[in-house]
């Protein structure tokens, strides 16, 4: 009962950004924490950045330093700033939503349609 519709995937040159966007709808009560995964070719699904309930967040040493999570609560948008973006970051990105609760998920995990970045070199 919640919807994740992502946007701004595209190609860019090693060195450039990128602004992904995911917007939220639905039965919204149902999560109060978003992130960003990302899944390249013959590899696991990897956490990028998180963004908690209280405003907290975490990002992978590999892009620490370089992109940035932040929302917006009106438009109920999560976006990943990306800068300085590398061959190595080229994935198909995809937003997540979930509840948590003293460290616990509550109820279902909520996942995008996933967007492609690629990165030339």
């Amino acid at each position: 009962q919640v919807q994740l519709v992502e946007s701004g995937g595209g190609l860019v040159q090693a060195g450039g950004s990128l602004r992904l966007s995911c917007a939220a709808s639905g039965s919204l009560f149902r999560i109060n924490t978003r992130g960003w995964y990302r899944q390249a070719p013959g590899k696991q699904r990897e956490l990028v950045a998180g963004l908690a309930s209280d405003g907290s967040t975490n990002y992978a040493d590999s892009v620490k330093g370089r992109f940035t999570i932040s929302r917006d609560n009106a438009k109920n948008t999560v976006y990943l700033q990306m800068n300085n973006l590398k061959p190595e970051d080229t994935a198909v990105y995809y937003c997540n939503a979930k509840k948590v609760l003293g460290g616990i998920r509550v109820g279902s995990e909520y996942w995008g349609q996933g967007t492609q970045v690629t990165v030339s070199s």
